[in-house]
């Protein structure tokens, strides 16, 4: 079910976040996240479609980041963030085959992850600019206690490189997600597939 890439869209990237995602899945991303804060949900809803039918012949899943409702009209997946609700009343609004991810920060937050969450987002490894709000990073170490504790596969996020594959594996996570780098990179079609390259050589 979780692939060693997984891909978040960046709506201030040079190149259109359809076009991202489309790269991200001819390169072997297994799942791209569209995340847009501002985006009205109709326009969102619409988007998501359009790369549900473009992606399903690639067997790659498409997430909605945050917005409940757009996941359960479309049937895409979800990942929600700490502030977004409860993830058990996500889990009942979202279709039974859709995927339902986490952000995890702490260890405390590890302890309460409740039943239907498919997968953690654990993070940030280290500061972005992607998401100047985040928590304070968590490193390897964390990293790894996260795994520990957690219940469900671990996805490694937070300015993350092909240099950090050997640590995040050795910590025991399932896959990693990132953003500027296939996002902002000459080439992300090619540089999704150098991440998936070195991940399963590592």
């Amino acid at each position: 079910m979780i692939g060693p890439v997984y891909v978040v869209t960046d709506p201030g990237a040079p190149i259109p976040v359809a076009d991202q995602a489309m790269a991200a899945a001819r390169g072997g991303a297994w799942a791209v996240q569209i995340r847009d804060k501002t985006m009205p949900d109709t326009d969102l809803a619409r988007l998501t479609e359009a790369l549900m039918e473009a992606l399903a012949p690639m067997d790659v899943r498409v997430f909605v980041n945050d917005r409940i409702e757009v996941a359960r009209s479309t049937g895409a997946d979800l990942h929600i963030g700490q502030g977004d609700g409860e993830p058990e009343r996500a889990r009942a609004r979202i279709a039974p085959g859709a995927l339902l991810g986490l952000s995890i920060e702490t260890i405390a937050q590890c302890r309460r992850i409740p039943s239907g969450v498919d997968y953690i987002g654990a993070g940030p490894f280290r500061a972005t600019p992607t998401k100047p709000d985040a928590a304070e990073p968590i490193g390897s170490e964390g990293l790894a206690r996260i795994v520990r504790a957690a219940p469900v596969p671990t996805i490694a996020i937070g300015g993350l490189t092909a240099r950090d594959i050997p640590t995040l594996k050795h910590a025991g996570a399932s896959g990693m997600a990132v953003v500027s780098a296939v996002t902002r990179a000459a080439d992300p079609e090619g540089a999704t597939r150098a991440l998936v390259d070195t991940w399963r050589q590592a």
